[in-house]
Formats: structure tokens, C-alpha cells, sequence
């Protein structure tokens, strides 16, 4: 049954909110209670969080194995036992501030804060009895209702409060803060050394369009927090301990993390991402159809052995990167690990216009049109040593294709040649079975994207795959860079320290391999 207040009530009880919700000593919360854990949730502004909260290094508990440039305990014999969270990472700050700042839509999960008075960390207070057990919570509740789930939590000056699950987006926020009363904020490595340029206010207000007064206003936003007690009633110090370490881990167990495809099908940022994806679905070599098989894998960033996919959503991103960066350059983030602004509609279009276009020339391919044939991926993609064997196509590998598309884009954007000039070359290199064989070594692939050794792909040859198809297509045009792919060629197919193995099968010397023959 609803009660129906009237207006004298309602009166009458806000204002008795609005006195509750005005006591800086207190916080209204709603109680909870999971396990033997109790914790109580409310919400406070960003600047409360920067001000009150602090990383879990900081407790007394830790402070003479303290690091206070990089808030992170000295790993030794004594604290292991103690640590209670992963290293912070100040690589990182730059980039959560910004995304506070400039993304309208921007959101942080709840923080989980430990609440621990001072006398938590004091073994002779008098909240401790004589077998050393709390004879109270650390979390002092006053109920305001017959159930004693509302009420209010006391967060007095001399209460520490600490992030147990959310350190970065703490690091985040403190950040925020920064800026807004400096207008600048520095750049650190993962070990907090200052790198790079500053970020400021007036960087993120030009670059992004936002205004300084919008700005300013980030302060007071709210963030749920929960906060749980750091000694409950019959606890020992040892115990509680234990117990506040355990629920990080179990914390940090319990969330799942995205996959690389699974955060490309969600990107709703990044332009090369969305392109990535709206071609999946729509190109005839890509798409799902009820004559063939799915051919992308659109959670893993790998294909297994007998995966019938031709690629993945994370490759075909890559992908796009390699071919859109050229003439969307401004599709990147400024800087690593800021996020990137979401190209305008018209943009996209024309992106995955381009994108078509390149996949319609690509489907013309001799090894692609085997598809058409009924001839499976795993059979193309199979090196001869596996079980059934395979034609082992570089085609059919993902970092085959991405080294490949990579190369497509220098080729048309930066020597401007046509994709049907580009193409005619390749369909002649692939009808001679320039892209299969991969494992045998008049391949030229062989040690470049196969390790010999190891008898499977090596992604660490990407880029080394990239400039020799660029060079396929275009033959020699630097000499002091022929001679430098040359030498990185002669490394890739060195077997020993003198011996390496050339395109016709034979051991020579490295200094006698040569660069293939241009098509």
C-alpha cells in the first residue's frame, strides 16, 4: 500500500532531509549486508572523494614500508602479507581525467572504501579488550528507521578512508581535482615520473569544445560509494586484516573482464572500431550467410585450429587502422591512451565506404575466391605439418591480413597508386602462390611471419611483412631503405649465426640473401 503524504508532510520531512543531508560529519546511507560483511552506501560529491579518500598504502598500518612519491608499499618479507592492492599505475591518471572532462556521458562504477577510525591501527585503545578483540564496529550507525537499514554513517575528520576496489578511478578523480584548481596537470609514467606534456584546462576546452565553467561544475558531481567497516565487533587485528584482503580479491575475481572483440563491438568511440564493425555485417566476404559459416570470430583476438572463421572483429579493427589512419588521421587519440573523439556520421560513412571498396578488391583474390568453391578456412589456413595439412595462407592468418591492409594504405594513400593497378599485381603474386606455403622455405613469408623453429605464425613479424609487400609492389625506391629491409630480411631467414636459408630452399650465408623479385 502507498502512503500519500500531504503537503505539511512532505514539508515537513524535507526539511528534515535537507538537515540531515547538511551535516559534514555524517552521511545519510542505506545499509547492507552480504556474508559477514556489513556496509553502508551513499553517494558524495568528486571533491569529497579527493579530499577524503585515500589510497590503501597510505593507512598507518603501512607507513614505514611507505613510498610517498608513487603511493605504493615497499615489497619486502614483512609486507607481503599485508599488501592489500595491486601497484598503482599513474600512467593512467592523465587519461581518466580526461575522460571525465570531455565525455558528456561519462560514468564510474561505485567505489568500495574502507572505514577505519583511528583506533583500528592503535593495539592499547580501549575499543580493543584484553584478548585483543574489538568490542565495537569500526563503522558507527545511527538508524533512522524500526528496521535499521537507513540511517546515518559517521565520517568524522579523524575516520581514514581508504579505496579498496576502484585505486585508479580514485587516481582519476584526484586528478580532476587537480586540474581544476591548478588548470594543469602532469603527465607520469606508470611509476609516476613526469613524462610528456602537461594536461590543462585550456588544452581540453580548445581541443574539445568544452567550456571552463562546465568544467568547474565536475567537482560536484556525485559517485556512489560503499563503504564497509575495517574491524567488525569480535574481530582481531589479524582477522579484520585478513578479511578487508580477501574481499579485494574476491572483488577483483569476480569481474570478468572484456574481450578485445567484445570492446570493439561495444566502441562507440572509436571510428575504426564502428567502420570494423559495420562491415562485419555487411560485406559479402564477411557476413553471416546460410551458405557458409560465420567468418568472424567476434570475441577472441585469435582464431583456434579448427575455427571455421577467416577473421576476427579485433583484426578487422587493426585493420581499419591500417588503412583509414592515412586519411582520418584525427580517428586516433592525441595522445596513448586518451580516448578518441567519435568521427560525425558523414565521416563514418565515407570510412567504411573505403573500407568496402578495399574488401571488394580483396575478394577478388585467388585465395579468397576458393571460399566461393566450398573449400573450408581451416584447409587454407592449415600449415602442411598439421593434422590433414593445409595450403598454410597467409591470407587466412590475421596478421597476415593485417599486414597486408597495412601495406594497401601506404600504397594508396602515401604512393597514391590505384587498388586496381595494386590488385592486378597481387592477383598474379597469389595465383603463383605467393601467399600460401608459409612453412616452407622458398616462401617468403618463411621466417618473416613463420618461425621455423617453433612451427607456427610469429606475430613479432608484422611490420617486417608489411614493408616486403609494399616493396613487391613498388620495387626499389630509396636505396638506403632497400638495404635496410634487405638486412632485416637476411635476419629474418638466418637460422644460425652464419647460416641462413634463401628463397630457393638452400643454406647460405646471410649476407647473401636477397631482396624477392618485385612482381
Amino acid at each position: 500500500m502507498i502512503t500519500v503524504l500531504n503537503l505539511t508532510d512532505q514539508s515537513t520531512l524535507s526539511q528534515l532531509f535537507d538537515d540531515l543531508l547538511t551535516q559534514s560529519q555524517s552521511l545519510l546511507v542505506q545499509k547492507t549486508q552480504m556474508g559477514s560483511t556489513e556496509g553502508y552506501i551513499g553517494s558524495v560529491t568528486l571533491e569529497w572523494v579527493a579530499q577524503r579518500v585515500q589510497f590503501a598504502t597510505e593507512l598507518p598500518l603501512f607507513q614505514h614500508k611507505f613510498d610517498p612519491k608513487t603511493h605504493n608499499i615497499i615489497r619486502d618479507a614483512e609486507t607481503i602479507e599485508q599488501l592489500q592492492q595491486r601497484p598503482l599505475d599513474w600512467s593512467r591518471q592523465a587519461s581518466l581525467v580526461q575522460y571525465l572532462a570531455v565525455r558528456r556521458h561519462h560514468k564510474f562504477p561505485s567505489l568500495l572504501v574502507v572505514l577505519s577510525p583511528r583506533w583500528c591501527d592503535r593495539p592499547d585503545a580501549v575499543e580493543w579488550d584484553k584478548h585483543q578483540q574489538a568490542t565495537q564496529s569500526a563503522a558507527t550507525f545511527t538508524p533512522l528507521d524500526s528496521a535499521a537499514t537507513t540511517g546515518l554513517l559517521n565520517l568524522e575528520d579523524n575516520i581514514s578512508l581508504f579505496a579498496l576496489d576502484g585505486q585508479h578511478r580514485l587516481l582519476g578523480i584526484q586528478g580532476l581535482i587537480k586540474l581544476l584548481r591548478t588548470g594543469r596537470l602532469d603527465r607520469y609514467s606508470k611509476t609516476k615520473k613526469i613524462t610528456g606534456t602537461a594536461l590543462t584546462l585550456d588544452e581540453l576546452s580548445q581541443t574539445y569544445d568544452v567550456e571552463r565553467d562546465s568544467l568547474q561544475q565536475l567537482s560536484q558531481e556525485k559517485i556512489a560509494v560503499e563503504f564497509i567497516p575495517a574491524v567488525l565487533t569480535g574481530e582481531t587485528h589479524e582477522a579484520a586484516k585478513r578479511r578487508v584482503r580477501s574481499i579485494f580479491v574476491h572483488v577483483n575475481l569476480m569481474a570478468e573482464r572484456l574481450s578485445k572483440g567484445q570492446l570493439t563491438l561495444l566502441n562507440e568511440d572509436n571510428g575504426f572500431a564502428i567502420a570494423a564493425r559495420q562491415l562485419a555485417v555487411s560485406h559479402p566476404l564477411l557476413k553471416e550467410s546460410a551458405n557458409h559459416p560465420p567468418r568472424v570470430n567476434w570475441d577472441s583476438a585469435t582464431i583456434s585450429a579448427n575455427s571455421t572463421a577467416l577473421t576476427t572483429l579485433q583484426a578487422l579493427e587493426d585493420m581499419a587502422c591500417g588503412y583509414l589512419s592515412y586519411p582520418y588521421p584525427h580517428w586516433q587519440p592525441s595522445e596513448k591512451g586518451l580516448i578518441p573523439l567519435r568521427p560525425d556520421a558523414e565521416e563514418l560513412d565515407a570510412g567504411l565506404s573505403q573500407l568496402k571498396t578495399l574488401f571488394d578488391h580483396l575478394a577478388t583474390l585467388p585465395s579468397y575466391r576458393q571460399l566461393e568453391d566450398g573449400i573450408m578456412t581451416p584447409d587454407l589456413r592449415h600449415f602442411s605439418h598439421e593434422k590433414d595439412g593445409g595450403d598454410g595462407n597467409l591470407l587466412f592468418r590475421p596478421v597476415g591480413q593485417v599486414a597486408l591492409v597495412q601495406a594497401l594504405g601506404s600504397l594508396v594513400y602515401q604512393s597514391h597508386l590505384s587498388l586496381a593497378d595494386i590488385f592486378q599485381k597481387l592477383r598474379r603474386f597469389d595465383a603463383g602462390g605467393g601467399f600460401s606455403g608459409m612453412d616452407y622455405p622458398q616462401s617468403l613469408w618463411y621466417g618473416v611471419l613463420y618461425n621455423p623453429s617453433k612451427q607456427r605464425i610469429q606475430v613479432s613479424g608484422k611490420n617486417l611483412a608489411t614493408q616486403l609487400i609494399i616493396y613487391l609492389i613498388t620495387g626499389s625506391t630509396d636505396e638506403f631503405a632497400t638495404i635496410k629491409l634487405r638486412t632485416q630480411f637476411a635476419k629474418a631467414r638466418t637460422l644460425a649465426e652464419d647460416q641462413a636459408i634463401n628463397l630457393a630452399g638452400n643454406l647460405v650465408s646471410p649476407k647473401e640473401i636477397q631482396l624477392p623479385k618485385t612482381i
